[in-house]
């Protein structure tokens, strides 16, 4: 049972007593502060500093900041919808001017009749071919009551508008009917009004929409209840995430009213993705309310308490605030997404996942499944083909197809209520005419027992091949092979210049993957201090490093880690001392849906020699076994 707590009213009597009368906040009180929220133990130099910007310097958190009065308050600002003065439209650069790609309810350029798809030509006599966006941004918007001439082409034809400049409210979150079926929902952050903007679209689309798009791409995050009740209006109800602090302990984000769509969601994702958006889309996923299109995400899986003049008020008395990493959070299943990311279930590029996402929206042909694809994955998803298969859709229909994991199946409509006939990717490539089509699939694991898994890790783009389009699953594993493949796989960085081993030259293809993976405590040296790249990793190592990492992918295993286990690490008295702790998580921690023991590894104990070599079908079933249990990848 999961320990839920509440130390908020703790944590105030705490810091009544170390607060001062009203100032900005300083040093002493920041270490209290820290001491008591910050998620990990704060190193005593930290507490040792004298200001308060050189301790979170020296805390190296880029997430714990303290904000003065000015931009305290342009952070709260930044997650409300946003107001400007202006016209009222959204532009993107063409040839001969600005493109209105959009006119926003209630502006002035609404009332004098602009459309999309009209071109700025000019401002107040200033042409706009050759300008940059901004500085046309710039020249539209302005002081309140002024006016401003702008000439629009449209249809071959010059007139000029002359606007009067009002404020104008861009939603942060707004609904958008596409093609009188898919409902277009576009979130640029989580703050307090996005809840109620997700339930008015919703509501107000629902009875016409039978696919929605919610587009969370360059979304950085916000206010995590915001996210979690906004994706409880496709997830429902229930414990929708999970946060734990410095003490191990649990606390719950629940979501008690039920779905306000039934209708399944695609969840537009880049790698900008971030924070409250990432848990959004991660709750999507393990609640299976729809699937997540696009790029792997940020990867910022912890949260921070804002701790100003509300909450302490002797302690912030300038209106300053203390923004601190707090919590780890981990979704509905238990994964976390910190540096790892969300990975999507179609991992496509930023140019054509919106693409994808609109072709994989079609309505179900409940007359007539001629003409139509159905992709079988979570959901039903339609693809109509004339679309999919005109030069407009191709590249995106390309992108789908690459995509695709072994574990979706495709289906061509042959007509009538239910008829379906089962297909390929390639046959549909040749069929098409998709020149650009390149398979992400392995060409040597056609007798394979572990194809499905290794060609999962291909689609997500985890595991390389070498380079001729195999895999070669029976070669060994070097050292730095497996640095690179788990680096890869957990997004593992380093900003380290130099090297932590004299033979991983800084220059090597590895190195950055070994020296990521030493700073981060899982792999180290032989004891003359050197790496050794070249040599063959044996099972005892390798399991011993899936093992260090488990932990930090999910709840379970961390958990389970903490938990009392002595006694079960004599099952493991062949292997090395130093690896039966990984041993025992990988192969005894952990039970399936019905309590029975469950093991990762890719064969049975006896069968795996403690000082075999490690091959690279080895290497690839575990690093899959274990994202799949974790719940990182969208299995």
């Amino acid at each position: 049972m999961k320990k839920i707590f509440s130390r908020l009213s703790a944590a105030a009597l705490v810091l009544a007593l170390l607060c001062t009368p009203a100032s900005a906040l300083t040093p002493q009180q920041a270490g209290e502060l820290l001491n008591l929220y910050y998620v990990d133990e704060v190193p005593q130099r930290v507490l040792e500093q004298s200001t308060v910007e050189s301790m979170l310097a020296e805390l190296g958190d880029p997430y714990t900041q303290y904000f003065d009065a000015v931009t305290y308050q342009l952070f709260l600002d930044s997650m409300r919808d946003a107001n400007l003065t202006g016209i009222g439209v959204s532009m993107q650069m063409e040839a001969e001017g600005a493109l209105i790609t959009q006119v926003i309810a209630d502006t002035a350029a609404e009332e004098a009749g602009l459309r999309p798809g009209d071109v700025i030509t000019a401002v107040d006599g200033k042409a706009a071919a050759g300008a940059a966006l901004e500085q046309i941004k710039a020249w539209v918007t302005g002081e309140e009551g002024t006016s401003v001439t702008v000439t629009i082409l449209r249809d071959g034809r010059s007139r000029d508008y002359t606007l009067v400049r009002r404020v104008v409210v861009i939603p942060a979150t707004e609904t958008v009917l596409l093609d009188g079926h898919v409902g277009y929902i576009r979130c640029t952050t989580f703050g307090q009004e996005t809840l109620g903007h997700f339930e008015d679209g919703i509501s107000a689309n629902d009875g016409a929409v039978d696919r929605w798009i919610v587009d969370l791409r360059g979304n950085g995050g916000g206010e995590i209840d915001a996210a979690v009740q906004s994706a409880g209006a496709f997830a429902g109800s229930g414990n929708l995430l999970y946060r734990r602090d410095n003490e191990g302990l649990y606390g719950v984000y629940r979501r008690e009213a039920g779905q306000s769509s039934l209708d399944p969601v695609v969840v537009l994702v880049n790698g900008d993705t971030a924070s409250s958006s990432e848990i959004f889309a991660s709750i999507i996923r393990d609640q299976q309310a729809g699937i997540v299109v696009g790029s792997r995400t940020y990867g910022k899986g912890v949260a921070q308490v804002l701790l100003d003049g509300e909450s302490y008020e002797d302690c912030f008395g300038e209106g300053d605030a203390l923004k601190v990493t707090a919590y780890r959070f981990f979704s509905p299943l238990g994964a976390t997404n910190d540096k790892i990311g969300i990975i999507p279930h179609l991992l496509v590029d930023d140019a054509y996942a919106a693409d994808v996402a609109y072709l994989l929206a079609g309505s179900n042909p409940k007359g007539d499944t001629g003409g139509m694809l159905r992709v079988d994955m979570k959901w039903r998803w339609y693809v109509d083909l004339e679309t999919a298969a005109s030069d407009a859709g191709k590249p995106a229909f390309t992108a789908l197809l690459e995509a695709l994991p072994p574990s979706a199946n495709l289906w061509l409509g042959t007509g009538g209520a239910e008829g379906w006939r089962e297909t390929t990717a390639a046959e549909l490539v040749e069929e098409y005419g998709l020149t650009g089509y390149a398979s992400r699939a392995f060409t040597d694991l056609a007798d394979e027992p572990f194809a499905d898994a290794i060609n999962t890790l291909a689609a997500y783009d985890i595991v390389s091949g070498s380079g001729d389009g195999t895999f070669r699953p029976d070669g060994e594993l070097t050292r730095a092979q497996f640095c690179v493949l788990l680096a890869n796989a957990m997004r593992y960085t380093t900003s380290r210049t130099g090297s932590a081993f004299a033979d991983v030259k800084s220059g090597e293809w590895y190195a950055p993957a070994v020296n990521a993976l030493y700073e981060q405590g899982i792999v180290s040296g032989y004891s003359d201090g050197l790496f050794h790249p070249d040599d063959p990793m044996d099972h005892s190592q390798f399991l011993t490093i899936l093992g260090r990492v488990a932990p930090d992918l999910c709840m379970n295993f961390h958990d389970a880690a903490k938990s009392e286990h002595t006694a079960s690490l004599g099952d493991y008295w062949a292997w090395p001392a130093w690896s039966r702790e990984s041993m025992w998580l990988l192969d005894g921690s952990q039970t399936n849906l019905f309590g029975q023991s469950m093991s990762l590894l890719w064969d049975t104990l006896d069968n795996i020699q403690p000082d075999g070599v490690t091959t690279r079908r080895e290497a690839a079933v575990m690093v899959y076994n274990l994202l799949i249990v974790a719940r990182i990848l969208p299995a």
